[in-house]
């Protein structure tokens, strides 16, 4: 029978120890309580920012519209099926679209067309909803 050896078992659980690295992730996580045309209330995401991004199961976003003290409102961005109870989770970033750099100001370049430049090339992410450049 093999003999058990203190110093080899303390060795091995002090680099164990030191290996250890505690991580831990808080989410805010809210709740559908009701669907209806593409809009799902959603109760218990009272930090939702406006127009911010919300994660609903099977990999589908939302923008949190109309925020409430309670509850929020949510626009879909699928066409799926989903049930009270559902789980939703804030992802912190506020919804954004590529932008080509010809796009940026107010219009399109005077006598550029998309079609003569080739395929689109996306620039940096926008905020879908900002204010206006001025003129």
């Amino acid at each position: 029978m093999a003999s058990i050896k203190a110093d080899e078992i303390t060795k091995i659980l002090k680099a164990q120890i030191a290996n250890y690295e505690q991580a831990v992730a808080v989410e805010e996580v809210g709740t559908v309580i009701s669907v209806g045309d593409g809009i799902a209330r959603v109760y218990g995401l009272e930090k939702a920012m406006s127009g911010e991004m919300l994660a609903f199961p099977h990999d589908v976003f939302g923008i949190a519209l109309n925020l409430e003290e309670i509850k929020s409102a949510a626009c879909c961005l699928a066409n799926t099926r989903w049930c009270r109870s559902d789980i939703v989770k804030r992802t912190g970033t506020i919804m954004s679209a590529p932008v080509a750099k010809q796009w940026w100001a107010r219009g399109q370049p005077a006598g550029s067309s998309s079609r003569r430049q080739g395929p689109n090339r996306h620039g940096q992410a926008h905020p879908i909803e900002r204010i206006a450049p001025a003129l």
